[in-house]
């Protein structure tokens, strides 16, 4: 399975519907699991199927189902409806401001709270607190043929408003969504299983209730994060049915602007909504990958998650604003904290569009000191709009792409080909290629390896290619070929060790000789501590540095950059972190060498002066953070960054390198 988010309800969807065109039964498992049916998408939801894991498909013989496998295979590898993403997808969507916005509490009235930023904005409004509702039915019933007409009556009828509401929108997330509801309420598996509790002598909303909540619970038990999430959708047209079966009126929202403040927006709960009079969104729980964050964001509508339950607890028509940007929130602000919020959010807008009007002019400080800014980019097709926001060259491209989109490895033309389609739209541009980055934790499909222990310090990036040079050989022709002596800048990725640089290097001097490429620089990440130690001896023999700073922060610091509770200690601005990309820039000028920064932190509002102090060449970042980072650095003095990076150097943690300047 390619899909980034692996198999959850939209590709799921796409799945049910082409497999029902078959007459002849076709099931699925996952690796070595249990065969389920594939018209069936609770029970492709409850396979918990992630990026990397194996789907095998067998269809009822002497059937069309047989003849169909071929399509249905095409269907999964082209990624089912959805654009297929790297798995190393750390797309740049924080900073894409120059500031966030903190709250300072005014006076000792204020509660300042925090959550999940789950889409971005500032709002504050009256709260209108929506509460878990109650529902009263029987548990059991003694006519079967009753309850079972209600339950038809209740599905006909929800099914018909969810059509109405497809047919309202224009946001293709929603109807998305609410086709795999559809989906959901025609899944022949939860038919049978509502009907068995009705046999039961269970009434309707006995019998439903029972069924969709199990079926969350069982959803919510996946070990993958985003698909135990989707445990909301089932209980959202769980409790749209219960609430027709049991007569549970709608609550009435009020006419004007509010903060809806709920236990967890279902997606159809946020689709009713309207964006004119929600000003903003509060939950108790949910993550910031849930379908209600997704379609919050779709119609811009700023939004908290996971407050935690406190915030069922605020007073309806209590003041409440709300930062989408960083997660916090304040009930009853005093008006001067209003006030401020409002100035803020006008700033941001107007900063926004100024800066996108001159996102092409270069990235030139007060004192006349440049730093080319470039764009990191997963999928080819994103060179277009990298290059319209203003990206001089394109500072990372993750490879993984090319690969993970086929079912085998792909030919040295289906790569050529996909390389030359960034290079025609770069016009000259430079491009800079990370060489195949999987292993480890980030598995190839068709490429079996072992399970390890812990991924993030085994058989992965360079590691891996140098055992599989076939692997490493032929993308390099595949590059070399395409360049057609273009601006192409190869690099490394995870080079912990000088024989590892120089292995690497060697397949590539062989593959130069068949075919010379005469604008051609070869470098390497520096995302390990050891490679940022080696620079100096390094820097000799390579052409550029590339800095990865969220694996070198995580790798320094020890901590999973994506562990729940540790992440946000994991900041790249911490002085050890500075540390290693101070002396990794040193040893690169001494011999004439660049350095680029491709990590989230070449965004950061509050680290753009500091790298641009340490001497850093180059800032490579997700394309939508561009403008405002170009527009920061033509209001900066390199003379000043300097200075500030100095003392950042002298500081004993992120929080007080943070704090400079503040």
């Amino acid at each position: 399975m390619a899909n980034a988010h692996g198999l959850h309800a939209r590709p799921a969807t796409q799945l049910v519907n082409l497999t029902k065109k078959f007459q002849g039964e076709i099931h699925v498992q996952v690796d070595d699991g249990a065969f389920v049916s594939a018209k069936s998408l609770t029970k492709l939801l409850s396979l918990g199927c992630q990026r990397g894991q194996h789907l095998t498909f067998i269809a009822e013989p002497d059937s069309d189902a047989v003849e169909g496998l071929s399509q249905i295979i095409a269907a999964v590898q082209q990624g089912l409806g959805e654009e297929i993403q790297p798995i190393d997808t750390q797309q740049n969507t924080a900073n894409t401001q120059p500031e966030i916005l903190t709250f300072e509490s005014n006076t000792d009235t204020d509660a300042k709270t925090q959550g999940i930023a789950a889409s971005t904005g500032l709002a504050y409004g009256p709260a209108y607190v929506i509460k878990p509702r109650q529902y009263d039915y029987p548990r059991l019933a003694s006519n079967i043929k009753d309850e079972s007409l209600k339950l038809d009556i209740a599905l006909h009828t929800v099914k018909n408003n969810i059509y109405q509401l497809i047919a309202k929108t224009d946001v293709d997330d929603i109807k998305q969504i609410f086709t795999a509801h559809l989906e959901m309420l025609d899944d022949p598996e939860l038919i049978h299983n509502v009907q068995k509790g009705l046999k039961q002598g269970l009434s309707a909303a006995a019998a439903w209730h029972d069924y969709i909540e199990s079926a969350a619970q069982a959803q919510e038990a996946l070990q993958d994060r985003l698909l135990a999430e989707r445990a909301a959708d089932l209980r959202d047209i769980g409790e749209r049915i219960l609430a027709h079966l049991c007569g549970v009126e709608e609550q009435i929202a009020p006419d004007s602007p509010y903060i809806l403040i709920m236990q967890d927006v279902g997606p159809s709960d946020v689709a009713r909504l309207n964006k004119e009079r929600v000003a903003g969104i509060l939950t108790a729980v949910g993550g910031a990958s849930a379908h209600s964050a997704i379609v919050a964001r779709a119609l811009g509508i700023p939004a908290i998650v996971g407050a935690g339950q406190h915030v069922l607890d605020i007073q309806n028509n209590e003041t409440v604003l709300i930062n989408g940007d960083s997660g916090e929130f304040i009930i009853q602000p005093d008006a001067t904290l209003i006030e401020q919020a409002i100035h803020e959010r006008e700033r941001q807008h107007t900063l926004r569009l100024e800066a996108e009007k001159h996102c092409m002019a270069p990235a030139i400080t007060l004192d006349h000191h440049q730093i080319e800014i470039a764009a990191n980019i997963g999928n080819i097709h994103a060179t277009e709009q990298a290059v319209n926001d203003g990206a001089e060259a394109i500072g990372l491209l993750r490879t993984e792409l090319v690969f993970m989109a086929h079912q085998n490895a792909p030919s040295e033309e289906i790569q050529q080909a996909d390389y030359r389609t960034v290079l025609d739209t770069l016009a000259g541009r430079p491009l800079v290629v990370r060489t195949l980055d999987v292993g480890g934790d980030k598995p190839l499909p068709y490429l079996p390896l072992p399970s390890e222990e812990n991924p993030f310090l085994g058989l992965r990036g360079i590691r891996l290619t140098l055992r599989k040079p076939e692997l490493l050989q032929q993308q390099l022709i595949a590059l070399l070929k395409a360049a057609d002596d273009r601006p192409l800048r190869i690099m490394f990725p995870m080079i912990g060790r000088v024989e590892e640089w120089r292995a690497a290097k060697a397949i590539l001097d062989e593959v130069r000789q068949q075919y010379p490429c005469k604008n051609l620089q070869v470098g390497i990440m520096i995302e390990v501590p050891s490679a940022a130690l080696l620079a100096p001896i390094l820097a000799q023999e390579v052409d550029f540095f590339s800095i990865g700073t969220n694996d070198l922060t995580q790798y320094t610091l020890a901590i999973d950059r994506g562990h729940p509770l540790l992440s946000a200690e994991a900041d790249g601005l911490h002085p050890s972190i500075l540390l290693l990309i101070d002396q990794t820039v040193r040893a690169a000028h001494q011999y004439g060498k660049w350095v680029g920064i491709c990590g989230e932190l070449a965004a950061d509002p509050k680290a753009v002066p500091i790298l641009m102090g340490l001497g850093v060449d180059e800032l490579s970042m997700s394309s939508t953070s561009i403008p405002l980072v170009k527009a920061q650095i033509r209001q900066l003095n390199f003379t000043d960054c300097q200075t500030l990076a100095h003392q950042a150097l002298q500081c004993d943690s992120a929080t007080s390198v943070r704090a400079l300047g503040a």
